[in-house]
């Protein structure tokens, strides 16, 4: 049963990569396995720590998957694979529906690798960190 659930896990789950060469916004469909996710760091869509993923859950009868994130301060919380923007070597979660990051906070979120501003490219549905040249 493990085996099976650990099968669909590695087959629903996707990371958006970079293509190196170009530095453009190509993405190739590459399978996340939950091995490589537990663990991972969350950054929410205003670029602040969200927590580390625990788990990773699917509810019977229904489509799609869930992280289960624990916060700094132990809290635990669902988040739908839905609201996941980006996985690589950090979960990035989407800005909250109907609202500009910039309207929220006043600056763009920062770069979880550099800490510089973060701009977000419309076309991809992206942040992208100029002074690191990719997508974060």
């Amino acid at each position: 049963m493990a085996q099976t659930i650990n099968n669909f896990i590695r087959h629903t789950l996707l990371v958006f990569t970079l293509d190196g060469d170009r530095k453009m916004a190509k993405q190739e469909k590459k399978a996340m396995t939950k091995e490589r996710l537990v663990g991972m760091p969350v950054i929410d869509g205003e670029g602040n720590a969200a927590g580390t993923v625990q788990d990773v859950a699917f509810t019977v009868g229904k489509m799609g998957m869930t992280l289960v994130v624990q916060s700094k301060k132990g809290e635990t919380k669902e988040i739908p694979w839905e609201n996941i923007q980006a996985a690589g070597d950090y979960v990035i979660l989407k800005p909250p529906a109907g609202q500009s990051v910039s309207a929220q906070t006043g600056q763009p979120p920062a770069c979880p690798i550099c800490g510089g501003p973060l701009t977000y490219i419309q076309q991809y549905g992206r942040w992208y960190c100029y002074k690191d040249q990719k997508y974060a």
